[in-house]
Protein backbone atom coordinates (compact mmCIF):
# COMPACT_ATOMS: atom_id res chain seq x y z
CA UNK A 1 0.00 0.00 0.00
CA UNK A 2 3.13 2.38 0.78
CA UNK A 3 4.53 1.86 -2.16
CA UNK A 4 1.45 2.43 -4.46
CA UNK A 5 0.78 5.48 -2.76
CA UNK A 6 4.68 6.70 -3.43
CA UNK A 7 3.95 5.45 -7.38
CA UNK A 8 0.92 7.43 -7.37
CA UNK A 9 2.34 10.86 -5.58
CA UNK A 10 5.63 10.35 -8.30
CA UNK A 11 2.96 9.69 -11.46
CA UNK A 12 1.22 13.19 -10.09
CA UNK A 13 4.33 15.19 -9.60
CA UNK A 14 5.50 13.68 -13.53
CA UNK A 15 1.61 14.79 -14.93
CA UNK A 16 2.09 18.42 -12.66
CA UNK A 17 5.30 18.84 -14.17
CA UNK A 18 4.17 17.92 -17.86
CA UNK A 19 1.53 20.33 -17.51
CA UNK A 20 3.38 23.19 -16.09
CA UNK A 21 5.72 22.35 -19.42
CA UNK A 22 3.05 22.49 -21.42
CA UNK A 23 1.57 26.14 -20.41
CA UNK A 24 5.33 27.39 -20.55
CA UNK A 25 5.54 26.03 -23.53
CA UNK A 26 2.20 27.58 -25.00
CA UNK A 27 3.03 30.58 -23.48
CA UNK A 28 6.51 31.03 -25.27
CA UNK A 29 4.86 30.64 -28.77
CA UNK A 30 2.69 33.64 -28.15
CA UNK A 31 3.34 36.51 -30.60
CA UNK A 32 2.28 39.83 -30.64
CA UNK A 33 2.54 41.94 -33.63
CA UNK A 34 1.59 45.81 -33.89
CA UNK A 35 -1.44 48.04 -36.28
CA UNK A 36 1.46 50.39 -36.56
CA UNK A 37 -0.48 52.41 -38.48
CA UNK A 38 -4.56 53.98 -39.04
CA UNK A 39 -6.44 56.09 -41.45
CA UNK A 40 -9.87 56.38 -41.75
CA UNK A 41 -12.41 53.41 -41.44
CA UNK A 42 -10.45 50.16 -39.88
CA UNK A 43 -12.47 47.90 -37.96
CA UNK A 44 -10.84 44.45 -36.03
CA UNK A 45 -12.31 41.11 -35.61
CA UNK A 46 -9.75 40.13 -32.45
CA UNK A 47 -11.80 36.78 -32.42
CA UNK A 48 -13.37 37.01 -28.97
CA UNK A 49 -17.04 36.21 -30.61
CA UNK A 50 -17.58 39.75 -30.57
CA UNK A 51 -17.30 40.61 -33.94
CA UNK A 52 -15.76 43.84 -35.46
CA UNK A 53 -14.67 46.63 -33.54
CA UNK A 54 -13.24 49.96 -33.88
CA UNK A 55 -9.53 49.60 -34.77
CA UNK A 56 -6.69 51.81 -33.40
CA UNK A 57 -3.09 52.56 -33.66
CA UNK A 58 -0.28 50.24 -31.53
CA UNK A 59 -3.19 47.97 -30.85
CA UNK A 60 -1.28 44.65 -30.49
CA UNK A 61 -2.49 41.85 -32.85
CA UNK A 62 -2.28 38.00 -31.86
CA UNK A 63 -2.95 34.65 -34.22
CA UNK A 64 -6.61 34.49 -36.00
CA UNK A 65 -7.47 38.49 -35.65
CA UNK A 66 -9.57 39.75 -38.87
CA UNK A 67 -8.78 43.37 -40.09
CA UNK A 68 -10.94 44.85 -42.52
CA UNK A 69 -10.82 48.36 -44.19
CA UNK A 70 -13.57 50.49 -45.17
CA UNK A 71 -13.83 53.23 -48.52
CA UNK A 72 -12.09 55.65 -47.06
CA UNK A 73 -9.38 53.90 -44.80
CA UNK A 74 -5.80 52.21 -44.54
CA UNK A 75 -3.88 50.87 -42.37
CA UNK A 76 -0.32 48.92 -41.89
CA UNK A 77 0.61 45.85 -39.79
CA UNK A 78 3.97 45.33 -38.25
CA UNK A 79 6.12 42.51 -37.38
CA UNK A 80 8.99 42.09 -34.95
CA UNK A 81 11.83 42.08 -37.36
CA UNK A 82 10.10 45.75 -38.89
CA UNK A 83 8.56 43.73 -42.00
CA UNK A 84 5.26 45.34 -42.93
CA UNK A 85 1.82 44.76 -44.37
CA UNK A 86 0.25 47.66 -45.62
CA UNK A 87 -3.89 47.59 -46.56
CA UNK A 88 -5.44 49.78 -48.80
CA UNK A 89 -9.21 50.81 -48.66
CA UNK A 90 -11.79 48.17 -49.02
CA UNK A 91 -9.37 45.48 -48.09
CA UNK A 92 -10.23 42.55 -46.12
CA UNK A 93 -6.80 39.96 -43.94
CA UNK A 94 -6.86 37.69 -41.51
CA UNK A 95 -3.83 36.01 -39.49
CA UNK A 96 -4.47 32.38 -38.89
CA UNK A 97 -0.91 31.67 -37.50
CA UNK A 98 1.56 33.89 -35.59
CA UNK A 99 3.43 31.77 -34.37
CA UNK A 100 7.09 30.15 -32.73
CA UNK A 101 9.12 27.60 -33.73
CA UNK A 102 10.90 26.00 -30.88
CA UNK A 103 14.12 27.47 -32.88
CA UNK A 104 13.35 30.65 -32.17
CA UNK A 105 11.82 31.66 -35.90
CA UNK A 106 8.80 33.25 -36.63
CA UNK A 107 6.22 31.87 -38.85
CA UNK A 108 3.75 33.96 -40.26
CA UNK A 109 0.95 33.44 -42.16
CA UNK A 110 -1.74 36.10 -43.86
CA UNK A 111 -4.55 35.46 -45.26
CA UNK A 112 -5.86 38.31 -48.29
CA UNK A 113 -9.44 37.92 -48.07
CA UNK A 114 -10.65 41.18 -50.20
CA UNK A 115 -8.90 44.29 -51.52
CA UNK A 116 -4.90 44.96 -52.17
CA UNK A 117 -1.90 45.03 -49.54
CA UNK A 118 1.54 45.34 -50.23
CA UNK A 119 3.93 43.28 -48.53
CA UNK A 120 7.50 44.33 -47.50
CA UNK A 121 9.54 41.15 -45.87
CA UNK A 122 12.51 41.68 -43.94
CA UNK A 123 13.82 38.54 -45.10
CA UNK A 124 15.41 37.49 -41.40
CA UNK A 125 16.94 34.61 -41.09
CA UNK A 126 15.11 31.41 -40.58
CA UNK A 127 11.67 33.46 -40.60
CA UNK A 128 8.92 32.30 -42.79
CA UNK A 129 5.97 34.51 -44.48
CA UNK A 130 3.21 32.94 -46.42
CA UNK A 131 0.13 34.75 -47.79
CA UNK A 132 -2.43 33.09 -49.32
CA UNK A 133 -5.37 34.61 -51.49
CA UNK A 134 -8.07 32.42 -53.05
CA UNK A 135 -6.11 29.08 -53.43
CA UNK A 136 -3.05 30.84 -54.24
CA UNK A 137 -0.02 30.73 -51.41
CA UNK A 138 3.41 31.89 -51.92
CA UNK A 139 6.21 31.46 -48.60
CA UNK A 140 8.84 34.24 -48.50
CA UNK A 141 12.13 33.36 -46.73
CA UNK A 142 14.08 36.37 -48.28
CA UNK A 143 13.89 39.90 -48.38
CA UNK A 144 10.51 40.43 -51.12
CA UNK A 145 8.15 43.78 -51.45
CA UNK A 146 5.38 43.15 -53.32
CA UNK A 147 1.92 43.76 -54.09
CA UNK A 148 -1.22 41.21 -53.81
CA UNK A 149 -4.87 42.38 -55.35
CA UNK A 150 -7.71 40.06 -54.23
CA UNK A 151 -10.81 40.55 -56.67
CA UNK A 152 -14.04 39.18 -57.65
CA UNK A 153 -12.94 37.43 -60.81
CA UNK A 154 -9.21 37.51 -60.86
CA UNK A 155 -6.23 38.22 -58.47
CA UNK A 156 -2.94 39.65 -59.11
CA UNK A 157 0.56 39.55 -57.73
CA UNK A 158 3.01 42.42 -58.56
CA UNK A 159 6.64 41.59 -57.14
CA UNK A 160 8.98 45.08 -56.96
CA UNK A 161 11.48 43.66 -55.63
CA UNK A 162 12.86 40.17 -54.79
CA UNK A 163 10.85 36.86 -56.26
CA UNK A 164 8.33 34.57 -55.27
CA UNK A 165 7.30 30.67 -56.42
CA UNK A 166 2.82 31.13 -56.01
CA UNK A 167 1.64 27.81 -56.10
CA UNK A 168 -1.96 27.04 -57.10
CA UNK A 169 -4.43 24.47 -58.75
CA UNK A 170 -2.43 25.77 -62.43
CA UNK A 171 0.65 24.82 -60.79
CA UNK A 172 3.63 26.48 -59.26
CA UNK A 173 5.10 30.23 -61.34
CA UNK A 174 8.07 31.95 -60.51
CA UNK A 175 7.43 35.77 -60.70
CA UNK A 176 10.40 37.93 -60.74
CA UNK A 177 11.10 41.44 -60.40
CA UNK A 178 9.58 43.85 -62.02
CA UNK A 179 6.60 41.07 -63.48
CA UNK A 180 3.19 40.62 -62.55
CA UNK A 181 1.13 37.50 -62.33
CA UNK A 182 -2.53 38.00 -62.91
CA UNK A 183 -4.73 34.23 -61.96
CA UNK A 184 -8.52 34.33 -63.34
CA UNK A 185 -10.74 32.84 -60.72
CA UNK A 186 -13.52 31.67 -62.99
CA UNK A 187 -11.07 29.57 -65.17
CA UNK A 188 -9.45 27.18 -62.95
CA UNK A 189 -6.86 29.77 -61.63
CA UNK A 190 -5.54 29.58 -65.18
CA UNK A 191 -2.44 32.46 -65.22
CA UNK A 192 -0.94 34.86 -67.27
CA UNK A 193 2.61 35.82 -66.54
CA UNK A 194 3.49 39.74 -67.47
CA UNK A 195 6.69 41.27 -68.05
CA UNK A 196 6.11 44.48 -65.74
CA UNK A 197 4.26 46.27 -63.16
CA UNK A 198 1.76 48.70 -63.70
CA UNK A 199 1.26 51.50 -61.67
CA UNK A 200 -1.58 52.20 -58.95
CA UNK A 201 -2.84 54.76 -56.79
CA UNK A 202 -1.70 53.70 -53.92
CA UNK A 203 1.87 52.87 -54.70
CA UNK A 204 2.63 56.19 -53.89
CA UNK A 205 1.82 55.99 -50.18
CA UNK A 206 3.55 52.19 -50.08
CA UNK A 207 6.91 53.83 -51.55
CA UNK A 208 6.80 57.01 -48.85
CA UNK A 209 5.61 54.48 -46.15
CA UNK A 210 8.65 51.92 -47.17
CA UNK A 211 11.32 54.85 -47.38
CA UNK A 212 10.41 56.31 -43.94
CA UNK A 213 10.79 53.03 -42.45
CA UNK A 214 14.46 52.83 -44.30
CA UNK A 215 15.60 56.36 -43.44
CA UNK A 216 14.61 56.19 -39.69
CA UNK A 217 14.99 52.29 -38.96
CA UNK A 218 18.73 52.97 -38.05
CA UNK A 219 18.64 56.84 -37.82
CA UNK A 220 19.12 57.24 -33.80
CA UNK A 221 22.42 57.44 -32.10
CA UNK A 222 21.20 54.58 -29.92
CA UNK A 223 20.06 51.98 -32.23
CA UNK A 224 20.49 48.54 -29.53
CA UNK A 225 17.60 49.18 -27.13
CA UNK A 226 15.05 46.97 -27.77
CA UNK A 227 15.25 42.80 -29.16
CA UNK A 228 12.76 43.63 -31.82
CA UNK A 229 12.79 45.95 -34.30
CA UNK A 230 9.22 47.16 -34.92
CA UNK A 231 8.87 50.47 -33.26
CA UNK A 232 12.21 51.54 -33.92
CA UNK A 233 11.50 53.94 -37.67
CA UNK A 234 9.06 55.79 -34.98
CA UNK A 235 11.38 56.37 -32.34
CA UNK A 236 13.99 58.10 -33.91
CA UNK A 237 11.74 60.10 -35.97
CA UNK A 238 9.49 61.82 -32.85
CA UNK A 239 11.96 61.35 -29.90
CA UNK A 240 16.21 61.11 -29.58
CA UNK A 241 18.22 59.40 -26.63
CA UNK A 242 20.40 61.34 -23.81
CA UNK A 243 22.50 60.39 -21.42
CA UNK A 244 21.33 60.32 -18.02
CA UNK A 245 23.94 59.73 -14.77
CA UNK A 246 23.04 57.03 -13.39
CA UNK A 247 20.29 55.86 -15.35
CA UNK A 248 22.56 55.80 -19.01
CA UNK A 249 20.56 56.14 -21.93
CA UNK A 250 16.96 57.37 -21.88
CA UNK A 251 14.38 58.31 -24.52
CA UNK A 252 12.19 61.30 -24.85
CA UNK A 253 9.31 62.00 -27.54
CA UNK A 254 9.72 65.71 -29.13
CA UNK A 255 7.43 68.31 -27.72
CA UNK A 256 7.00 67.70 -23.75
CA UNK A 257 7.48 69.93 -21.14
CA UNK A 258 5.98 70.12 -17.83
CA UNK A 259 2.92 68.77 -17.27
CA UNK A 260 3.00 65.73 -19.94
CA UNK A 261 3.28 61.63 -19.02
CA UNK A 262 3.21 59.04 -20.83
CA UNK A 263 -0.27 58.01 -20.58
CA UNK A 264 -2.18 61.67 -21.06
CA UNK A 265 -3.74 59.87 -24.45
CA UNK A 266 -3.79 56.53 -24.98
CA UNK A 267 -6.47 53.73 -23.89
CA UNK A 268 -7.19 50.41 -21.71
CA UNK A 269 -8.03 47.71 -24.19
CA UNK A 270 -9.04 44.30 -23.08
CA UNK A 271 -8.55 40.58 -24.28
CA UNK A 272 -10.06 37.89 -22.84
CA UNK A 273 -6.87 35.82 -22.98
CA UNK A 274 -4.63 38.13 -21.51
CA UNK A 275 -6.63 40.88 -19.73
CA UNK A 276 -6.53 44.58 -19.99
CA UNK A 277 -3.38 46.39 -21.67
CA UNK A 278 -2.16 50.13 -22.02
CA UNK A 279 -2.61 50.64 -25.95
CA UNK A 280 -0.53 54.00 -26.00
CA UNK A 281 -2.33 56.62 -28.97
CA UNK A 282 1.59 58.35 -29.65
CA UNK A 283 2.35 57.57 -33.11
CA UNK A 284 5.36 56.28 -31.66
CA UNK A 285 3.71 54.34 -28.56
CA UNK A 286 4.60 50.99 -29.36
CA UNK A 287 8.27 49.95 -28.23
CA UNK A 288 8.42 52.08 -25.06
CA UNK A 289 5.16 50.77 -23.63
CA UNK A 290 6.01 46.93 -24.21
CA UNK A 291 9.04 47.13 -22.83
CA UNK A 292 11.43 48.82 -20.03
CA UNK A 293 10.30 51.33 -17.73
CA UNK A 294 8.56 54.51 -17.83
CA UNK A 295 10.91 56.85 -15.23
CA UNK A 296 10.71 60.04 -14.12
CA UNK A 297 13.96 62.89 -13.83
CA UNK A 298 13.19 66.20 -11.69
CA UNK A 299 15.47 67.24 -14.29
CA UNK A 300 14.46 66.42 -17.08
CA UNK A 301 10.58 64.84 -16.74
CA UNK A 302 9.65 61.51 -18.10
CA UNK A 303 11.58 59.46 -19.96
CA UNK A 304 11.84 55.79 -21.87
CA UNK A 305 14.83 53.99 -20.13
CA UNK A 306 15.07 50.29 -22.11
CA UNK A 307 15.56 47.10 -20.58
CA UNK A 308 14.48 44.01 -18.62
CA UNK A 309 12.57 41.48 -20.54
CA UNK A 310 9.77 42.42 -23.08
CA UNK A 311 6.25 42.40 -21.56
CA UNK A 312 4.19 41.16 -24.89
CA UNK A 313 0.37 41.79 -24.10
CA UNK A 314 1.29 43.32 -20.97
CA UNK A 315 2.50 47.07 -19.94
CA UNK A 316 5.47 48.91 -19.51
CA UNK A 317 6.80 49.71 -15.66
CA UNK A 318 6.83 53.10 -14.36
CA UNK A 319 9.62 54.01 -11.82
CA UNK A 320 10.86 56.94 -9.45
CA UNK A 321 7.28 58.64 -10.15
CA UNK A 322 6.04 62.14 -8.76
CA UNK A 323 3.93 62.10 -5.27
CA UNK A 324 1.24 63.58 -6.59
CA UNK A 325 1.17 60.83 -9.87
CA UNK A 326 -1.41 58.52 -9.93
CA UNK A 327 -0.46 55.46 -11.84
CA UNK A 328 -2.61 54.46 -14.32
CA UNK A 329 -5.01 51.53 -13.44
CA UNK A 330 -6.80 49.56 -15.52
CA UNK A 331 -10.70 49.11 -15.46
CA UNK A 332 -12.28 46.90 -12.88
CA UNK A 333 -15.08 45.71 -15.31
CA UNK A 334 -13.63 43.74 -18.11
CA UNK A 335 -17.25 44.21 -19.63
CA UNK A 336 -15.98 47.63 -20.90
CA UNK A 337 -13.85 46.56 -23.38
CA UNK A 338 -11.95 49.79 -24.45
CA UNK A 339 -11.41 52.68 -22.75
CA UNK A 340 -9.69 56.17 -23.76
CA UNK A 341 -8.07 58.27 -21.89
CA UNK A 342 -7.88 61.85 -23.83
CA UNK A 343 -6.08 64.54 -21.03
CA UNK A 344 -2.95 65.49 -23.46
CA UNK A 345 -3.42 68.50 -26.23
CA UNK A 346 -3.47 67.75 -30.02
CA UNK A 347 -2.75 69.74 -33.38
CA UNK A 348 -4.66 71.86 -35.08
CA UNK A 349 -4.97 71.60 -38.64
CA UNK A 350 -4.76 75.03 -40.92
CA UNK A 351 -4.75 75.83 -44.20
CA UNK A 352 -7.93 75.25 -47.10
CA UNK A 353 -6.33 72.09 -47.77
CA UNK A 354 -4.94 71.32 -44.09
CA UNK A 355 -1.08 71.15 -45.17
CA UNK A 356 -0.44 73.04 -42.23
CA UNK A 357 -0.33 72.12 -38.31
CA UNK A 358 -0.13 74.30 -35.28
CA UNK A 359 1.28 72.02 -32.78
CA UNK A 360 1.07 72.96 -29.21
CA UNK A 361 3.25 71.98 -26.20
CA UNK A 362 2.93 68.30 -24.67
CA UNK A 363 1.32 67.17 -27.85
CA UNK A 364 4.47 64.88 -28.45
CA UNK A 365 3.75 64.26 -31.56
CA UNK A 366 0.15 63.26 -31.29
CA UNK A 367 -0.88 64.26 -35.29
CA UNK A 368 2.27 64.55 -37.04
CA UNK A 369 2.37 62.09 -39.89
CA UNK A 370 5.69 60.24 -40.24
CA UNK A 371 8.05 61.91 -41.79
CA UNK A 372 6.02 64.90 -43.12
CA UNK A 373 8.16 67.50 -40.63
CA UNK A 374 11.91 67.71 -41.03
CA UNK A 375 13.99 68.22 -38.17
CA UNK A 376 11.49 67.81 -35.55
CA UNK A 377 14.00 67.90 -33.21
CA UNK A 378 14.86 71.67 -33.63
CA UNK A 379 10.92 72.47 -33.95
CA UNK A 380 10.49 70.82 -30.43
CA UNK A 381 13.14 73.38 -29.09
CA UNK A 382 10.80 76.30 -30.80
CA UNK A 383 7.99 74.73 -29.27
CA UNK A 384 8.97 74.17 -25.85
CA UNK A 385 9.83 78.06 -25.88
CA UNK A 386 6.88 79.73 -27.35
CA UNK A 387 4.66 77.21 -25.90
CA UNK A 388 3.09 76.04 -29.57
CA UNK A 389 4.28 76.59 -33.33
CA UNK A 390 2.73 76.60 -36.78
CA UNK A 391 4.90 74.54 -39.55
CA UNK A 392 3.72 73.45 -42.71
CA UNK A 393 3.77 69.64 -43.56
CA UNK A 394 5.58 68.10 -46.82
CA UNK A 395 4.30 64.92 -47.11
CA UNK A 396 1.73 64.57 -50.16
CA UNK A 397 -0.09 61.22 -49.88
CA UNK A 398 -3.43 60.11 -50.68
CA UNK A 399 -6.83 61.56 -49.46
CA UNK A 400 -7.44 64.58 -46.49
CA UNK A 401 -7.28 64.16 -43.08
CA UNK A 402 -10.08 66.00 -40.39
CA UNK A 403 -9.74 65.75 -37.06
CA UNK A 404 -9.90 61.57 -36.51
CA UNK A 405 -10.54 60.67 -40.13
CA UNK A 406 -9.88 60.84 -43.39
CA UNK A 407 -12.10 61.92 -46.51
CA UNK A 408 -12.42 59.43 -49.54
CA UNK A 409 -9.25 58.64 -51.93
CA UNK A 410 -9.30 60.21 -54.84
CA UNK A 411 -7.60 58.96 -58.10
CA UNK A 412 -5.34 61.87 -57.86
CA UNK A 413 -2.61 62.52 -55.21
CA UNK A 414 -3.41 64.48 -52.24
CA UNK A 415 -2.44 66.19 -48.97
CA UNK A 416 -3.38 63.89 -46.36
CA UNK A 417 -2.49 63.59 -42.45
CA UNK A 418 -2.26 60.98 -39.90
CA UNK A 419 -4.37 62.37 -36.87
CA UNK A 420 -3.73 61.11 -33.04
CA UNK A 421 -6.00 57.44 -32.96
CA UNK A 422 -7.64 59.09 -29.79
CA UNK A 423 -8.65 62.82 -30.98
CA UNK A 424 -11.85 63.90 -32.56
CA UNK A 425 -14.96 61.94 -33.22
CA UNK A 426 -12.96 58.42 -33.25
CA UNK A 427 -12.42 58.75 -29.47
CA UNK A 428 -15.96 59.12 -28.64
CA UNK A 429 -17.11 56.29 -30.02
CA UNK A 430 -14.38 54.45 -27.74
CA UNK A 431 -15.22 56.08 -24.49
CA UNK A 432 -13.92 58.74 -22.43
CA UNK A 433 -11.91 58.73 -19.08
CA UNK A 434 -9.86 61.51 -17.69
CA UNK A 435 -8.90 60.10 -14.52
CA UNK A 436 -5.45 60.12 -13.38
CA UNK A 437 -3.42 63.09 -12.85
CA UNK A 438 0.56 63.78 -13.20
CA UNK A 439 3.52 65.85 -13.16
CA UNK A 440 6.48 66.41 -15.68
CA UNK A 441 9.69 68.73 -16.18
CA UNK A 442 11.27 70.80 -19.02
CA UNK A 443 13.92 68.63 -21.12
Amino acid sequence: MYKLSIKLLMTAAVISSLLLTVRSFAASQIRIVRLSDVHGDVQIDRNTGQGYEKAFLNLPLTQGVKIQTKQDGRAEVEFEDGSTLRMTSDAVIEFPQLSLRDSGAKVSTTSVRQGAVYVDFAGTKNDEFTLTFGREKFTLTHPCHLRVEMGATDATVAVFKGNIQVQGPSGTVEVAKNRTVTFDLADKDRYTLAKDVEADPYDLWDKQEDRYHQRYMSAGSYSTYSPYAYGTSDLNYYGSFFNAPGYGMLWQPYFIGAGWDPFMNGAWAFNPGYGYAWVSGYPWGWTPYHYGSWVFLPSHGWAWEPGGSWAGWGTARVLNAPAHFLIPQPPANSGQRILTVNRGPIPTPLGRSFNKLEIPNNSAGLGIPRGSIKSLGRLSQSVQQEGFATTKLHTAQIGSWWRGGFARPTSQAGAWHASGAYSGSGAASMGHSSSGHSGGGHR
